[in-house]
């Protein structure tokens, strides 16, 4: 967990309480204030919650990308004459798409 959604939702909490001392006590500047810092918990809170789902998408890229590279390494050493074959098929065909017709 990242600790920006900690200070976020601490930031929220404690502008709950405060808002609503402003709410009690009468004093509209206290119940502005907590109104604000919710609205700033809420938002580290979010910006927390982002960067902890880019990091999980960041790993499972990671682990996506190692198994494809261990799967092409397998076929590459089992059938090496299939890829040789395919590898020429694939730059033929990426040398004719520069040339004209």
């Amino acid at each position: 967990m990242d600790e920006n959604r900690i200070a976020g939702t601490a930031k929220n909490l404690g502008g709950q309480v405060q808002e609503e001392f402003g709410r009690v006590t009468g004093d509209t500047a206290t119940q502005a204030k907590g109104a604000a810092n919710r609205v700033r918990g809420a938002a580290q809170d979010l910006y927390g919650q982002a960067r902890d789902a880019g990091s999980e998408l960041a790993g499972a890229a990671a682990n996506r990308a190692s198994s494809l590279e261990t799967r092409l390494r397998d076929f590459i050493e089992t059938q090496p004459y299939t890829a040789v074959a395919i590898a020429a098929g694939l730059g033929w065909l990426l040398g004719r798409t520069n040339r004209p017709f």
